[in-house]
């Protein structure tokens, strides 16, 4: 993997990989630049992931991080107009129809959220969402999709999974459904994995086991990782390679503990200051740091990922070799009018804003 900017040219390395005229990674974004009217937030910026690599895009509020990512889903806001190349597998993202664009979301390219509670479908019991990804993409049944839920929730931690399948997202504790949204972007083992400041919703006890999680199930499928943040310390923990941005460009990039350990940029080097006046002290050579060497701010940690009071006492486990009642069976009645946008067939309903 490498990542470069695009200004004032690529790296030695991107360039390398570019030299028959084909990029070869796994994803290739070159000269892209997102303008909102005569605003540019994305300026001409450029990085590339190989399959299984990870790269951690960080920068603070504004910066454009955000906006990148939804640019290569192709969920851009209304108003906004992307240009330059986002090639994913050999193939151009960028100008293709939602429609097109639909079959590759949640199938070969994912992406799990800030907030889990605004990207789930309130209206939808979390079995039926993780499922979902499995109906469209795979031509599962409702039976079907509902064992995979149950198995999938289990594979990322859930307490008691038969139960919870048939909960609905307000039922679930932050912790609990951010795991669900991790095992809705997992469900088709897509090669690529967009995730945009996951923890950071999330009590500092929960950051570092929804952390583990998340990086040790990328490796177990092989996806290549996109991790967007603006903590330095969670991106040590995650990142093999790093990328630096400060309005709308890329300052800085390169192997993560290099860049850490010795950044170039005066951005990076406040950055870092910033951070060891928090008395985080950076990663040791050849050591990746851990989000839970940062000083707590809350409460003291109890148990992490405690059901909400209202699912304490729920009904027994059902045996996993059919689905959980309320999966294969009629869905919940819909309201009159159009449901919230679920995360794997629509933008999210506030996942859309163009904060980054």
């Amino acid at each position: 993997m490498s990542a470069a900017a695009a200004a004032p040219g690529p790296s030695a390395a991107l360039a390398g990989r570019e030299r028959d005229g084909a990029p070869s990674g796994l994803l290739e974004v070159t000269d892209l630049t997102v303008r909102f009217g005569d605003t540019v937030v994305v300026d001409r910026i450029g990085f590339g992931l190989d399959a299984g690599g990870r790269l951690g895009l960080i920068g603070e509020s504004g910066s454009g991080k955000s906006i990148t990512a939804l640019a290569v889903l192709g969920l851009l806001p209304d108003g906004a107009a992307a240009t330059g190349s986002i090639r994913f597998d050999g193939r151009e993202l960028l100008g293709r129809s939602d429609r097109e664009l639909s079959r590759i979301r949640g199938d070969r390219i994912a992406m799990v959220f800030q907030e889990p509670l605004t990207a789930l479908n309130p209206l939808w019991r979390v079995g039926r969402q993780i499922g979902e990804p499995l109906r469209l993409h795979r031509g599962l049944s409702r039976r079907a999709a509902g064992v995979a839920a149950v198995e999938l929730a289990a594979k990322v931690g859930l307490p008691d999974p038969q139960r919870l399948v048939r909960a609905y997202p307000h039922q679930l504790s932050g912790g609990q459904r951010q795991r669900v949204g991790i095992a809705i972007a997992l469900a088709c083992r897509p090669a690529l994995l967009i995730a945009d400041e996951p923890t950071t919703a999330l009590d500092v006890s929960v950051q570092a086991d929804v952390l583990a999680l998340l990086t040790r199930l990328v490796d177990e499928a092989g996806t290549a990782l996109l991790y967007i943040t603006h903590d330095l310390a969670v991106v040590a923990s995650v990142a093999r390679e790093l990328a630096v941005m400060r309005g709308g460009r890329l300052v800085e990039t390169g192997p993560t503990e290099a860049v850490l350990q010795a950044p170039r940029h005066p951005y990076t080097q406040r950055l870092l200051a910033a951070a060891h006046r928090t008395s985080w002290t950076g990663p040791a050579a050849g050591t990746a740091a851990s989000p839970a060497s940062r000083p707590a701010s809350g409460p003291a940690a109890g148990p992490t990922d405690s059901p909400a009071p209202e699912l304490a006492a729920g009904p027994a486990a059902e045996p996993t070799s059919s689905p959980p009642p309320g999966l294969a069976d009629d869905p919940p009645p819909e309201p009159t009018g159009s449901p919230a946008a679920g995360p794997v067939d629509g933008r999210p309903e506030r996942a859309s804003k163009a904060g980054t």
